[in-house]
């Protein structure tokens, strides 16, 4: 009996989706519940399991396939066989073989053989199944020597051409969209972090220990967030047509860098979460995102947007709104600088903060108002629990 394979349901407001890749060919024995294939819509990459135990019998729609929901792209013989056993370990050449093969390629095997341009026919996945995996692109390209990389000839200018991914594409059209719709200003300060580092210094072990997660930087600033959300609600609010809509809740936008491009899960009634709770799920929300794991629900909503481009190094940004909200705060690098504190002349841990706003909705004064308030509460934390 052979059953078939469907493209699941996909979120709403999504067309159409494509497949990534299969990680199964015909003839292969799966079990139920394993995956079978990747398939990325414009949000969410959905995982698509064996319904029974069999063989894939047949594969439909390939990758690179833009399919709709619940079209067919394969079938299972159910019950059925591997139409060879399998080897006890894959042999080099088979290994070889599954490594150039492009059908088996992951999305960031295949960016990555695109940026390092490693000659994939020399290559041996380490991957299940003897499938390439990105470390290995990287690794052979780390240990390549170096007059591999002028091979081609002198003056030949080589160029790549490589189609967006549908979540990359999402991105650069919502980005887009936001410089043309919002009327966009950014308004900056810096912040002294010297009390925020020696509270993590004397607790972060305690901290640890108790709640079993780790306490970094953010936990601080979203509670700073949520405090000056509070005080300023027009930063909390979005546009819907000729309305303001004022939320009553604080769902914090945490922006997450992956490889397929930034995604921005949602810490839902974060103003009814301690700082281990913050952290756990900010925490969790890392793993997800590497993984691919993140689910739509997870990514839909949101009042304000907290981002971090300190952890790359950035000194000083322009961020751009998440759409519909109206603002969002840039973290950048913290950096030892010299300030003046009571006429003398100190080197304290500083950082650049920047708020990006709609002005159609909030004002200038509002936008610094709500900048310097982060300021207060994170130089002088006491602010946060007593609410002053």
């Amino acid at each position: 009996m052979s059953i078939e394979i469907k493209v699941p349901t996909l979120p709403e407001s999504v067309a159409d989706a494509t497949i990534v890749t299969w990680h199964k060919k015909p003839g292969d024995a799966i079990k139920r519940d394993e995956n079978l294939v990747d398939i990325e819509t414009d949000k969410v990459v959905l995982e698509v399991p064996a319904t029974a135990d069999g063989i894939l019998a047949e594969i439909i729609q390939g990758d690179g396939a833009t399919v709709h929901a619940h079209d067919v792209i394969g079938r299972i013989e159910v019950g059925a066989a591997a139409t060879a056993a399998p080897a006890a370990e894959p042999t080099k050449a088979a290994a070889s073989q599954k490594a150039t093969d492009a059908q088996n390629h992951a999305p960031s095997v295949r960016r990555a053989l695109a940026e390092t341009n490693v000659d994939v026919g020399a290559l041996s996945g380490t991957g299940k199944d003897g499938r390439l995996t990105k470390q290995d692109v990287l690794q052979a390209a780390t240990q390549a020597p170096k007059s591999a990389a002028v091979a081609a000839p002198v003056g030949e200018r080589v160029e790549q051409r490589v189609p967006m991914t549908r979540l990359r594409a999402r991105i650069a059209e919502r980005l887009l969209d936001a410089q043309h719709n919002a009327a966009l200003l950014t308004t900056f300060n810096e912040v002294n972090l010297k009390a925020v580092m020696d509270l993590r210094a004397e607790f972060k072990d305690k901290f640890e220990k108790k709640f079993g997660a780790r306490l970094g930087f953010m936990s601080f600033f979203t509670k700073a967030v949520i405090e000056a959300l509070k005080r300023f609600p027009e930063v909390n609010a979005s546009i819907d047509g000729n309305d303001i809509v004022y939320h009553g809740f604080y769902d914090i936008g945490i922006a997450v860098s992956t490889e397929r491009g930034l995604v921005v899960p949602i810490l839902r009634n974060a103003d009814q979460m301690s700082m281990a709770e913050i952290e756990a799920g900010i925490s969790t929300f890392g793993q997800k995102a590497k993984a691919g794991t993140l689910t739509l629900e997870e990514m839909t909503g949101g009042t304000f947007t907290i981002t971090n481009g300190g952890v790359f190094g950035s000194l000083l940004s322009t961020p751009i709104i998440n759409p519909p909200q109206s603002a969002i705060l840039g973290m950048h690098k913290i950096q030892e600088r010299p300030v003046v504190e009571d006429g003398q002349i100190v080197i304290r841990p500083m950082m650049y903060l920047a708020l990006s706003y709609d002005h159609r909705l909030i004002d200038g004064k509002t936008s610094v108002s709500f900048l310097v308030t982060i300021k207060e509460l994170l130089e002088n934390p006491a602010r946060l629990l007593l609410g002053v």
